[in-house]
């Protein structure tokens, strides 16, 4: 039986997205493509920037909640030593990417994918980690004062980053991610934050991860 939906599984699903779609595109490399690297570059940068905004909350806001409800400390240090592994290996790959960015090369092209293949197996076992055995912990305290003071301080963004955020989040996104968000956020809210204003994402970055010649 599927694990039940929630909204940190809707985003890890568009982080795991986001790292395959750098994968793929760096796979076959035209050598000396510098635009193409700097296109990847700046898809790259936004996930970086999603993601860092992700776990400044969990450490921020979740971390100290669960911590008050008696979660296991082990396992939230944990968690704290998977973001930090996890911000070193983003690091490593946007510093690969900005090489790439400089040179076009295809050598440079390979180091970078090489890059996002150990980035995404830091992400991967922390997701996961987090998904089967964080999770469970705090799905008791969903209804919770507690959780409730979180969650609002979680959805304290401008509305230009809450825009960006819903437009990168639904870029992709598949059925079941969809549904669910459908069913946690009002579908004009949804619209609005989107594809208003989330639509500079749309211009910007979600035409980045097209291939080359599917916008011919």
């Amino acid at each position: 039986m599927a694990a039940p939906m929630t909204m940190n599984r809707v985003i890890h699903s568009a982080v795991r997205r986001d790292l395959l779609r750098l994968s793929t595109a760096l796979s076959d490399w035209q050598d000396g493509d510098c635009a193409r690297g700097v296109e990847l570059e700046r898809a790259f940068a936004n996930l970086h920037a999603e993601l860092h905004h992700h776990h400044e909350g969990e450490d921020t806001h979740i971390w100290p909640m669960l911590a008050s409800v008696g979660v296991d400390p082990v396992l939230l240090a944990e968690m704290e030593s998977e973001h930090e592994a996890m911000a070193a290996a983003l690091a490593a790959t946007s510093t690969a990417l900005g090489t790439l960015a400089g040179t076009g090369s295809a050598a440079d092209a390979a180091a970078a994918r090489a890059s996002v293949g150990r980035t995404r197996q830091v992400v991967e076992r922390h997701l996961r980690h987090e998904e089967e055995e964080l999770e469970p912990q705090l799905a008791p305290h969903h209804d919770s004062p507690e959780w409730k003071a979180v969650e609002k301080k979680l959805r304290s963004r401008s509305p230009g980053d809450a825009g960006r955020f819903f437009a990168w989040l639904t870029d992709g996104i598949p059925r079941r991610e969809r549904t669910f968000l459908r069913s946690a956020v009002p579908p004009p809210v949804i619209f609005v934050l989107s594809r208003v204003l989330g639509r500079r994402y749309t211009r910007e970055i979600a035409p980045l991860w097209e291939t080359p010649t599917s916008r011919h």
